[in-house]
């Protein structure tokens, strides 16, 4: 019995010393077409110098759109949440980087010791020291609640998209009602 490997090896030497197997070529669909081939149209090649160059980047960079378009887009809990988790973690990890280094340089800078910060925040008004904490502690419930809704779409919890959207708005309540709550302790 032939097996059909040694026919196919066989076979194809034979067919393409055989005359029909050379016209293939001559019988395209590129020959058989009425249309004269398009020759592809060479884009002249101006040489630039670097601050050339430089200004033309510039230029090209002054008109593309930034991502996401915000001029397009409807601005959407998803999009505006993941952008606040990013700031407010770069700003909270910002500032603990600043604490961290006055800390260590406390000793050469006489302002940065605990009995001045302690009578420089007794001299402030309550207002003011509300609104500071406020302030600080807004950025850090959301973060650490947005935090938590990340974890749940891990496990696979709130994945559909209404849920996205009302877990999006629950930590933003959830975020102001406990940045009160922690400035007012």
């Amino acid at each position: 019995m032939i097996s059909v490997s040694l026919v196919g090896r066989r076979a194809i030497p034979q067919l393409a010393r055989s005359p029909y197997f050379r016209a293939l070529p001559a019988l395209s669909f590129r020959a058989l077409s009425s249309t004269p081939r398009a020759k592809a149209a060479v884009a002249p090649i101006e040489r630039l110098s670097i601050k050339e160059n430089e200004a033309l980047l510039n230029n090209q960079r002054l008109v593309r759109p930034s991502s996401p378009h915000f001029t397009i887009y409807q601005p959407q809990i998803t999009w505006l949440a993941s952008i606040a988790n990013r700031v407010t973690g770069c700003a909270l990890s910002g500032l603990l980087y600043v604490g961290a280094i006055t800390y260590i340089f406390h000793p050469y800078l006489p302002w940065a010791d605990s009995a001045h910060l302690i009578d420089l925040v007794s001299i402030l008004p309550s207002w003011f020291k509300y609104s500071c904490k406020f302030i600080l502690a807004v950025p850090f419930t959301f973060h650490s609640l947005n935090g938590i809704r990340h974890l749940l779409w891990d496990t696979g919890f709130f994945l559909g998209i209404k849920q996205v959207n009302m877990g999006g708005w629950v930590v933003v309540g959830s975020s102001l009602i406990s940045g009160l709550a922690l400035a007012m302790w």
